[in-house]
């Protein structure tokens, strides 16, 4: 928790994630499925990329059940060529042998158009 804490989301894939992680977004994202811990680095630096300027951002306690953990996240972001806006989504993690295997973020996508 403390690496996003402190926006240190690729310090975290890098050191936590296993190497055949699988990361799942809800149907209407831009991606629904990514695989591979070098996919999944690449899909944060395409978000990254999108971003002008993130102005806030919390993340709730972790919740602990079997190889699960789950948090909120918060953000206060304005993305490139779009409004300000507030993100709230539920991440939940599953965990082997010490590594992130799966994340999968539930959020009502943003609509385009």
């Amino acid at each position: 928790m403390n690496y996003c804490r402190q926006g240190q989301f690729a310090e975290a894939i890098q050191n936590l994630y296993g190497q055949n992680i699988v990361s799942a977004e809800p149907d209407g994202a831009p991606v629904k499925e990514t695989k591979g811990l070098d996919a999944v680095i690449a899909k944060g630096q395409q978000f990254n990329d999108m971003v002008e300027e993130i102005h806030g951002m919390e993340i709730s306690d972790p919740i602990v059940a079997d190889k699960f953990f789950s948090c909120t996240m918060k953000m206060d972001v304005t993305f490139k060529g779009a409004p300000r806006t507030n993100m709230h989504e539920v991440c939940v993690y599953k965990v082997e042998d010490g590594k992130i295997v799966r994340e999968e973020f539930f959020f009502t996508p943003m609509q385009h158009g």
